[in-house]
């Protein structure tokens, strides 16, 4: 069942965060997982992914060789780290911040970035709105435990807010 994931984007955007909580919410149902990170030397701004691989098995190699998923938030993270995306995989791009999607076979497109304003207000959720619809299409966590591991995560004041990112995400995924 290992699955290997990739959330790529810019310095800033929580991608990062995004797949911490990806991985505390698959632990938190008795599944592996392993998250792991990189970024530029730019603190905001640069390139950045965070890679999950989540099994029911243990896991020996804590980095995605092929990943079965790619999301990616900006067009220079779709540029930077699809090319090794699983043919059979699925890309999800940002459909405003990825203006020229790469030639692949399974994309969804969502305005990860313009629903988290016109939805919560601010492009600080995106990354929670990209979760929720993650979670949607992988379906390797259940609804509720992505929900409790954003509780755990975020600052008490915001959980009402990250809740609403959480399903806004969720409902914007495109019917299968």
């Amino acid at each position: 069942m290992r699955k290997q994931l990739r959330l790529s984007g810019s310095g800033g955007q929580g991608v990062i965060t995004a797949a911490i909580i990806f991985a505390e919410a698959a632990v938190a149902e008795g599944k592996e997982a392993v998250q792991s990170q990189s970024y530029g030397p730019e603190a905001r701004g640069g390139a950045s992914k965070s890679e999950v691989i989540i099994d029911d098995q243990p896991i020996y190699h804590p980095h995605v060789e092929v990943p079965d998923l790619v999301l990616a938030m900006t067009q220079k993270a779709a540029d930077k780290y699809y090319a090794d995306l699983n043919p059979e995989g699925v890309l999800v791009l940002d459909t405003d911040l990825v203006p020229e999607p790469p030639k692949f076979k399974n994309v969804i497109r969502i305005p990860i970035t313009k629903l988290a304003v016109e939805e919560i207000g601010k492009s600080l959720f995106a990354n929670i709105v990209a979760l929720g619809a993650l979670v949607r299409i992988t379906g390797l966590v259940d609804f509720e435990s992505i929900k409790k591991a954003v509780a755990n995560r975020v600052p008490p004041h915001t959980v009402e807010q990250n809740m609403k990112a959480l399903q806004v995400g969720w409902d914007a995924v495109p019917e299968q």
